[in-house]
């Protein structure tokens, strides 16, 4: 699946043509220290756009929040398209920038092309590692990957769910087949699992099968419809949870479940009751401090401690976790929550290892 994917996004990649969508650049006023002042912190959308209410916002918010604090220059350039990933970072690469992030897994291929024809700029790249032709990992002195463990918080929240379904069903599905879509989804099924197992209950999961990793997909990160289809069909067998791992795609997923009682969606990235308007129904989300990570590289690379270390967000470093229960707080029983947080310790203090094929 991860071959085929960046196979895509390669050919999309370099078959990019026409000029590139419109930048926004911004300049934080006063303050800047002189290391500042020659630095320029760069950033290229996925197709989502920075408005996704999800990953791609998150990480443009921990670039504005590097404007504001740090005094740096900052450009962000929004891709509408997978062929636009291209000659958007060449874009950056041709306005100055010194460093360049890369939001989402889809973007590998053209970050990469890029680190390696420029090496005396710096970049960094969301949701997804380095790889060679036969696609194993490698390191690039100027790019520094930036990946987040969500399985662990997603487990916790596959806990909540199988510990609140009132249908003993739920539901799970992702926009593409890709490691940084799937891991949440095994973190989810393992979840539900440990509910199972403490409860002695059944709580079934649609839409994800772990151990052959196949499951249902709505094929991109923009078709609400697609997300709106897939959760009526859920809702349809009886699920009333339902985590969709599709970006905006989400937001046709909550659209489904607004309009049957009792259905409750679990969102991702960011707190959805927060970044949506669909909080009434939202249980709890899988977050990923994307724009505190963002905010981390931009700071030691503006310092010149720009190192090509992978950050792996964590339980432990809270680079991952879950949001408040917001309006369903008296929802979900006291011992529920007492055993998430006895989880969520052992999960921190390695007793307890959450497993996926897809752990950065």
């Amino acid at each position: 699946m991860r071959a085929a994917a960046l196979g895509g996004a390669v050919v999309l990649a370099l078959t990019a043509c026409g000029s590139a969508p419109e930048e926004t650049e911004s300049t934080a006023g006063g303050g800047e220290t002189a290391a500042a002042s020659d630095f320029k912190a760069c950033m290229v959308s996925d197709q989502g756009g920075w408005d996704d209410q999800s990953f791609n916002q998150s990480g443009y918010e921990g670039l504005q929040r590097a404007a504001e604090e740090l005094g740096v220059e900052v450009n962000a350039v929004e891709s509408t398209a997978d062929a636009d990933y291209g000659p958007n970072i060449d874009s950056l690469v041709q306005d100055g920038c010194t460093y360049i992030i890369g939001v989402g897994f889809l973007l590998e291929p053209a970050i990469q092309e890029a680190a390696e024809a420029n090496p005396d700029i710096q970049f960094g790249l969301i949701d997804s590692a380095f790889s060679d032709d036969e696609f194993n990992t490698i390191e690039l002195d100027n790019a520094k990957p930036l990946l987040f463990n969500t399985a662990e918080a997603a487990f916790l929240a596959g806990y909540v769910a199988g510990a609140t379904t009132e249908t003993g069903i739920v539901g799970t599905f992702g926009g593409l087949p890709i490691p940084s879509v799937q891991i949440f989804m095994d973190g989810f099924v393992d979840g539900v699992a440990q509910w199972n197992e403490d409860s002695g209950e059944d709580v079934q999961v649609l839409g994800w099968d772990k151990e052959t990793q196949e499951g249902q997909f709505s094929g991109d990160f923009e078709t609400q419809a697609n997300g709106q289809n897939i959760t009526q069909g859920f809702l349809d067998q009886g699920a009333d949870i339902i985590m969709p791992v599709a970006g905006p795609v989400g937001q046709g997923a909550a659209a489904a479940a607004e309009g049957k009682p009792g259905a409750k969606i679990i969102w991702v990235d960011s707190d959805g009751f927060e970044s949506t308007e669909y909080g009434s129904i939202i249980l709890t989300s899988v977050m990923k401090e994307i724009g505190q990570a963002v905010f981390d590289s931009i700071q030691q690379a503006s310092e010149g401690e720009f190192t090509n270390e992978p950050y792996v967000g964590t339980l432990e470093n809270e680079g991952v976790g879950i949001a408040p229960f917001h309006d369903f707080e008296d929802a979900v029983p006291q011992d529920v929550k007492d055993r998430v947080e006895e989880l969520q310790s052992q999960i921190v203090s390695g007793d307890l290892v959450v497993e996926s094929p897809n752990t950065p």
